[in-house]
């Protein structure tokens, strides 16, 4: 042990001045406990999904007209908003030059809405709503109603900006621009056989439809869309108590109170007529709360 102790303390001292002059020569080397940095997860950042935006376009053969711009409604709404763009009032003056010169053509317009949307409209759906509020526009710039077809689709992948639904209506010019005769008259008499009644107090803020109502509503709009001088009638209808004069006066508070709404929604108000029965034409007895009930009602149906 005492011979070969010179070389094992040689041994150690060459691997601690190795050590020493490793660590003091090569400061590259160096890398402090302190400063190693763990390592991160990289995360891949989510792209914003982009607004759905549809063009106001119009095509038929040599007539084509297409902007970047179109109808816009915010969600749950079926109210264009405004003002419009020039280049979308333009087009609707285009459109109206050309269904003038070609008055066997018509413009189908399909509005879209997503079922998450509330329809508080008089429509069946959103969609359909909208195509009526722009069929509406497009009349009121001369556009014939009878060279116009409205629809709705239901898309759920609508993307919104913010709370606005950029341009959700399409456009397509067909031939032919008259329902058939016939159609037209299977539903004037289904009209006419299942008119709409409702059912409310003259101080309700609302009408609230049903699916089946909301139908009525359509068809009752569509043949006035259709039928050149068609017109719609409103008739309050009241229960016999009280004064006579009074339930007059009742009735027609109804009528109005419906016209207004149908107004709201789009049906044109010089298509409306309303007026009153008050207690004349009952259609159950007066002598039961059931029957009374069913007389105090508002019938809306056409001419």
């Amino acid at each position: 042990m005492t011979k070969n102790f010179p070389y094992v303390l040689g041994m150690l001292i060459t691997i601690a001045l190795g050590m020493f002059l490793y660590f003091t020569l090569c400061s590259d080397c160096q890398v402090p406990i302190a400063e190693v940095q763990p390592l991160k997860e990289e995360t891949v950042p989510i792209p914003e999904p982009q607004a759905t935006s549809f063009p106001f376009t119009l095509n038929d053969g040599d007539f084509t007209y297409g902007v970047n711009d179109n109808f816009n409604f915010n969600l749950s709404s079926n109210t264009v908003l405004l003002p419009l763009s020039e280049n979308v009032k333009n087009g609707v003056l285009r459109l109206k030059d050309y269904l003038s010169a070609n008055t066997d053509k018509a413009i189908n317009m399909t509005g879209l809405y997503q079922s998450s949307e509330d329809n508080t409209s008089a429509f069946p759906n959103l969609g359909l709503a909208r195509a009526n509020a722009v069929k509406n526009y497009m009349v009121a710039q001369g556009i014939s109603s009878t060279q116009t077809n409205t629809f709705g689709q239901l898309m759920n992948d609508l993307v919104p900006l913010d709370n606005t639904l950029l341009g959700p209506v399409t456009y397509e010019i067909t031939e032919g621009n008259k329902d058939n005769k016939a159609d037209l008259k299977a539903l004037y008499d289904d009209i006419k056989t299942n008119p709409l009644v409702l059912y409310f107090d003259t101080g309700e803020a609302a009408i609230n439809l049903t699916e089946a109502q909301r139908q009525k509503v359509a068809n009752i709009s569509r043949y006035l869309d259709k039928v050149d001088g068609a017109r719609c009638k409103i008739v309050g209808h009241t229960d016999n108590t009280g004064n006579r004069i009074t339930n007059i006066t009742l009735g027609q508070e109804r009528a109005d109170f419906a016209m207004a709404y149908l107004i709201r929604n789009g049906i044109p108000a010089e298509k409306i007529n309303s007026t009153s029965k008050g207690p004349d034409v009952p259609i159950a007895s007066n002598n039961t709360e059931e029957g009374r009930s069913k007389n105090r009602r508002t019938v809306v149906t056409l001419n």
